[in-house]
């Protein structure tokens, strides 16, 4: 897989898809399946809290105008994409692509991808962690206000999301000054458990879709506008993070953060939100465009890292402070 440039993840994920439209769990093993995953997406978002260190986020505040440049295109730019998207697709696709525009900055990539590249790497590492944290909140809130279409998402289940997602998420940060140190340690246990909770909502969200016959209505000239539509949305993504960063006379190294974390979205904290915020059978349709943008992101700003890696060392970061 490393010589053909295939993620592994990304190929657990695909099978996971294969699986589900080969097997789908039906009757009583679908109901154990949603409990399961149930169960582990509220564990998921206690480790979320319970591993994220309050003073190293509210340390990293004090690069205030980095934040909000990439939050400008996390939280701004891209809804405002996702809402101009109604007029290429259907309303189950446009949910789904308003819902992958609403979602915060991805953590491990975003990192990943700026340590890469050379930038500012405690700045993309605050303002990703800062992104997940308002996403708990902004994300539901957002797709609340934008997202309307019949047997998809509830506006009642914002109030499942507090329950499921951002209750778990404070009870993690009220005890993660005596368990914060035990988690940290062991991130790539944890790593494991979060891509395993992927796999298992990956599996089951397209079961349902198998199940209830929701593919059946998809018809290949839809999806091809919906690829055509996802990789705009990161050709534009990127050329607004590029702008932003360079009208906001931010260092290279800041640029190059704004460029990474403004430009990725969480499927970490998508897959699972989508699973409380949409209907059924809805799920499967809603994290369609999710899962094309994160691969394309992966082998777009993986390639962009590499050609600024190859690039003079970047200025040092500290403009923005």
């Amino acid at each position: 897989m490393t010589r053909l440039h295939i993620d592994p993840y990304i190929a657990a994920i695909l099978c996971s898809v294969g699986i589900a439209a080969m097997f789908p769990a039906r009757g009583a093993a679908a109901g154990a399946l949603d409990w399961t995953g149930t169960a582990a997406i509220t564990l998921l978002f206690f480790f979320y809290g319970a591993r994220l260190s309050t003073g190293e986020a509210l340390r990293g505040l004090r690069h205030w105008r980095l934040h909000t440049a990439i939050s400008s295109v996390t939280f701004v730019v891209f809804p405002a994409l996702g809402i101009g998207c109604a007029f290429f697709l259907e309303d189950t696709l446009h949910a789904g692509v308003v819902f992958l525009c609403v979602l915060p900055s991805t953590v491990q990539s975003s990192i990943t991808l700026t340590s890469i590249a050379g930038g500012n790497e405690a700045g993309a590492i605050c303002s990703a962690s800062l992104s997940n944290l308002a996403g708990v909140v902004l994300t539901p809130l957002m797709a609340a206000a934008l997202i309307s279409v019949e047997g998809g998402f509830s506006l009642g289940s914002v109030g499942d999301i507090t329950v499921r997602l951002l209750l778990p998420f404070l009870v993690g940060q009220l005890v993660q000054r005596w368990i914060g140190d035990h988690l940290r340690a062991r991130r790539r246990l944890l790593s494991r458990y979060d891509r395993g909770v992927i796999l298992l909502v990956v599996y089951t969200a397209f079961s349902h879709g198998i199940v209830t016959g929701v593919w059946d209505g998809l018809e290949a000239l839809e999806l091809g506008v919906l690829v055509v539509v996802i990789a705009g949305l990161l050709a534009v993504a990127l050329t607004a993070a590029g702008l932003i960063s360079r009208f906001g006379g931010f260092s290279d190294a800041d640029r190059i953060a704004v460029l990474f974390c403004g430009s990725q979205k969480s499927l970490a904290s998508g897959l699972p939100m989508a699973t409380v915020l949409f209907a059924g059978a809805a799920v499967s349709t809603a994290v369609l465009p999710l899962m094309l943008y994160h691969q394309l992101q992966l082998l777009v700003c993986s390639w962009l890292a590499q050609r600024f890696a190859k690039r003079p060392a970047p200025e040092p970061a500290g403009v923005t402070a």
